[in-house]
Parts: C-alpha cells; structure tokens; sequence
C-alpha cells in the first residue's frame, strides 16, 4: 500500500506541474483497482502533491523565485506584429483587461482567497490559473496552501470514493 500511495503523491505532484497529465482519472481509477485504500489517505495525498505542485507556479508569479533562462521569451525583431502583440501586446484592450484584473485582485485578497478555495474544490475556474493569480494578487502562503489542501482534500476524496458509491448505489 505504501508503494501505491508513494506512486499516488508523485503523480499528484507531477500533474500539479505538468497540466496535462490527468489525477483526477489516476484517482478515479485507483478507487474502483483498489477499493480497500482508505479514500481519505488517497484525498489527503492527492491534496498535498497538488498544493506542493501549484506552489512553484504561485511563487514564480509572486516574484520569490525566478524561471530558468530558458522559459523565458525571446524578443524578436518584426516589421509587422505578430498576433500575439496585437491580441496581448501594451495598449491593447486585453491588456488593460489583465492590468484591472491585477489591480482588483490586490484590492481585494479576500475575493481571490474565496476564488482560490472554490477552484481547489470544483475545479472551475482552472486550478492552476487561480494559482497563478493568487501570486499575482500577493495572497499570503498560508491562505494558499490552507485554501488548497482544504479544497483539493474534499475533492479528491470524493473523487476516490465515487467508485465504491456507484457500485453500492446499483
């Protein structure tokens, strides 16, 4: 079992940094494989992997920590903007979009906390997104890593005991 809920952690943590790699179907699938782990000890495991995951992307985008060279973008020298610049470039109206979400989001660090646990239980608006904007909005450690455990612990419990709760219900 041991082995079982080491494998569970790293591909928590590995889905937490790698957004395309699927926990919630790891854990969907463990629950109906292995129905006598404990499904509270998969949440709990799944919830620490994740939250431990986010916390790069939270403290990369509050500036504690910086990206490799290699992450970063590459300026390049055009006659014409790209669309990227026209979409997203200075000026334009999704940037002044992103600049106001950026400044509500320092006004108010109660409303992200409050986005930030909604997302970590329902998984909308994206978990990772809201990570991001929790760095941005300077919520503190604390709240995040609370706020996440709480929320991704009841998700991934439910996740991993729905199995067993379908097959009982029929």
């Amino acid at each position: 079992m041991f082995g079982l809920v080491g494998l569970t952690f790293g591909v928590a943590l590995g889905s937490a940094i790698l957004p395309f790699i699927s926990v919630e179907a790891w854990v969907v699938g463990l629950g109906a494989r292995w129905p006598g782990v404990p499904f509270w000890v998969v949440g709990l495991v799944v919830a620490v992997g994740q939250v431990l995951g986010k916390l790069l992307y939270f403290y990369a985008a509050r500036g504690d920590i910086q990206l490799p060279k290699w992450l970063h973008r590459k300026k390049k020298e055009r006659a014409k903007p790209s669309l990227t610049q026209r979409w997203f470039g200075e000026g334009t109206r999704m940037h002044r979009w992103g600049d106001w979400i950026h400044v509500k989001c320092k006004a108010h660090p109660n409303w992200m906390a409050g986005t930030h646990a909604v997302s970590a239980l329902v998984g909308l608006p994206p978990f990772m997104a809201t990570s991001i904007l929790a760095g941005l909005a300077g919520m503190s450690t604390v709240m995040f890593v609370a706020t996440g455990l709480v929320g991704r612990f009841a998700r991934f419990s439910f996740l991993c005991a729905s199995p067993g709760l379908i097959t009982a219900w029929l």
